[in-house]
């Protein structure tokens, strides 16, 4: 008889989280043994047996969620925002003290958004110009998306590496925010908008041509191929890995 992994959720009720149980339940070699909404207790985790925590919950819980299943041994899959650069210090730390513990913190799990954020680091190397636009429906709570914030810094630590310098920009005189929020020296523009769900542009100019590197996720169904494989593969990278494409061999197919 094939042994099941054992899988709970939190944040079960919000509608990413709902997509997700409905996706741990149709997979055949995964069992979900809790579905917490905010205000259920995470002792239960432990009673139920949770191998995998999924973390679909909201920035100001997402931390205490996370330290609570790393305490108890359960690895931990991630889609919550709010992960600061001392919040990911201090799981380090608690994963110190649990070495065969694997936590997955990913700013998008959509497998494409992940490659062509791949893709858009490789290409910010060859390119004087670089600038991010994400859109996304109204009902976000942050600006830029995390998936806007991981896609510059990619790309900004691949033009630093490169030796590249900084995009020209003759602005002198603008309204506040009018050349969008700097991460990394790369500028990147926020849109909300309803009808929309999650999409990015990736703009990148040199001498008399353009490269664009979009995605579009138009339904919540697209992220959950990356939960999953999120789910499947966390107990094999033990500690913090942050970003789903440290899970991919986006090497391959590269040069031989």
């Amino acid at each position: 008889m094939t042994e099941h992994l054992p899988v709970a959720v939190l944040g079960a009720r919000g509608r990413m989280g709902a997509e997700a149980v409905r996706a741990i339940e149709a997979a055949p070699d995964l069992e979900l043994v809790a579905a917490l909404g905010s205000s259920d207790p995470l002792d239960s985790l432990v009673s139920a047996g949770a191998g995998v925590v999924v973390d679909l919950t909201v920035p100001a819980a997402t931390f205490d969620n996370v330290a609570f299943a790393v305490g108890h041994g359960m690895h931990a899959v991630v889609g919550t925002t709010g992960w600061t650069a001392e919040r990911l210090e201090r799981l380090r730390s608690l994963l110190a003290a649990t070495p065969a513990t694997g936590v997955l913190i990913a700013p998008n799990f959509a497998l494409g958004s992940v490659l062509a954020s791949a893709f858009a680091a490789t290409a910010a190397r060859y390119f004087e110009s670089v600038e991010i636009v994400e859109l996304h429906h109204p009902d976000k709570v942050d600006a830029p998306s995390g998936t806007a914030v991981r896609t510059a810094q990619l790309m900004a630590a691949a033009r630093a590496a490169a030796g590249v310098a900084d995009a020209p920009d003759a602005t002198r005189e603008q309204v506040d925010g009018a050349r969008g929020a700097r991460i990394d020296g790369i500028p990147v523009h926020s849109v909300r908008l309803r009808g929309l769900t999650a999409h990015q542009e990736v703009l990148l100019g040199g001498p008399g041509e353009q490269l664009t590197i979009r995605h579009d996720s138009f339904d919540r169904a697209s992220f959950m191929p990356g939960v999953l494989l999120g789910i499947r593969s966390v107990a094999d990278h033990p500690g913090l890995t942050v970003g789903l494409d440290g899970y991919l061999d986006l090497q391959a197919g590269g040069n031989r």
